[in-house]
């Protein structure tokens, strides 16, 4: 086993609390490490955990661990713990699990997850949906789907995600996100291999090859796994491709160092928008 062999990999460093008496990791909290990546692996499938189980009318239970000490982690180690699906069988599924210092394999763990019934906990068959992300995600390929185009095509679909970030998470008034500008603007949608729609973004025209990008958003659990940066990608190739010369953005502050990734610089200074701290930013296309 080596840390190259996975394709979603935690990474985590060790807290005091979690090393015993000999000033090593206590043998229990391997299995914690282990969970964290398993959470880990439902995000980079880009499957919102609660809300695809109960699109795949299931839950997934772990039937049975296994773990193989083979050295020992301290306090402050930094932590590599990959996971990956082994096999995917009627009704169960088999991962794999490493934990790493550096590429130095300390401890292996073997997980035997059953899909059942969410309420009697009856074993049930894998839903092909999730067969089919799972195998599309060991196999190296994307997780969502791109669909860039006009409010009367994705409409829906961005709604669904703006209304749970903007308005039922940061509380943002229903008649202040939701606006007449939808109509005339660019949006772009990301959707999971269940097609739900994960995170999405609107692109306007403010001037002559002047641009506008608002609305990001993320599912908030998925938030993190480059979904938000390929809707902003999205957008800047569409400002592009019409002929656009300088994107503008009221980013929230929180997302500053986001948009800093993606090439934005700030203007002015910070300012309050619809409760929320903003700050404009823009970049020029060449």
């Amino acid at each position: 086993m080596n840390r190259q062999a996975f394709r979603c990999v935690h990474r985590l460093r060790v807290r005091w609390a979690e090393v015993d008496v000999q000033k090593i990791v206590f043998n229990a909290h391997y299995l914690t490490y282990a969970d964290v990546a398993m959470a880990d692996y439902w995000r980079e499938l880009a499957l919102p955990y609660e809300a695809a189980m109960q699109a795949l009318d299931g839950e997934v239970f772990l039937k049975k661990a296994t773990v193989e000490y083979h050295a020992s982690a301290r306090l402050d180690d930094m932590l590599d713990v990959g996971m990956r699906c082994t096999r995917v069988g009627n009704s169960s599924l088999g991962f794999e699990c490493g934990i790493f210092a550096g590429d130095r394999l300390l401890v292996s763990v073997d997980l035997i997850y059953v899909f059942a019934d969410a309420i009697k906990q009856i074993a049930r068959r894998v839903p092909k949906g999730l067969r089919d992300a799972i195998e599309h995600f060991e196999a190296g390929h994307d997780m969502v789907t791109l669909t860039v185009g006009p409010w009367s095509e994705v409409g829906d679909q961005a709604s669904m995600v703006r209304k749970a970030v903007f308005i039922e998470e940061q509380g943002i008034a229903p008649e202040i996100e939701m606006d007449a500008l939808d109509a005339t603007a660019v949006h772009a949608v990301a959707r999971n291999r269940l097609g739900m729609p994960v995170a999405t973004g609107r692109l306007l025209q403010d001037g002559p090859r002047e641009a506008r990008i608002g609305r990001m958003a993320v599912t908030r659990v998925l938030r993190g796994q480059r979904w938000g940066r390929a809707i902003l990608d999205a957008l800047v190739d569409a400002a592009r491709a019409r002929g656009d010369t300088l994107i503008t953005l009221h980013a929230q502050r929180s997302a500053e160092g986001f948009y800093r990734r993606a090439g934005f610089e700030v203007v002015g200074e910070p300012y309050e928008e619809a409760g929320i701290a903003h700050i404009t930013m823009h970049r020029t296309l060449g």
